[in-house]
């Protein structure tokens, strides 16, 4: 990896994209959609948080644009479809289970 000082605008990014693995709920929620979609209804059931904060993260996530939504009817589906967030998501999990 080449080793360069990042300027300011990138750094804020990076910090503000890591931020968005700060939160066990928005982790097990990013968890949860790598390779699905899901509802608001759905995730609340899965990962036990009310639908109220499932739809608070989804909006930050929105603004990261680290989930895609797509409405059928009255109802939104989530999904994570990014490559470069399911490779650092996935080497946090391989991080912590395989030391």
């Amino acid at each position: 990896m080449e080793n360069t000082i990042l300027d300011e605008h990138t750094g804020a990014h990076v910090a503000e994209l890591f931020r968005s693995f700060s939160d066990t709920s928005r982790v097990r929620l990013l968890s949860a959609i790598i390779g699905r979609e899901l509802n608001v209804s759905a995730l609340a059931k899965v990962v036990g948080i009310t639908e109220s904060a499932v739809s608070h993260h989804l909006r930050g996530l929105r603004q990261m644009r680290l989930v895609q939504a797509r409405r059928e009817g009255k109802e939104v589906y989530y999904r994570l479809e990014d490559e470069h967030i399911i490779a650092l998501f996935q080497q946090g999990i391989d991080h912590i289970r395989n030391g």
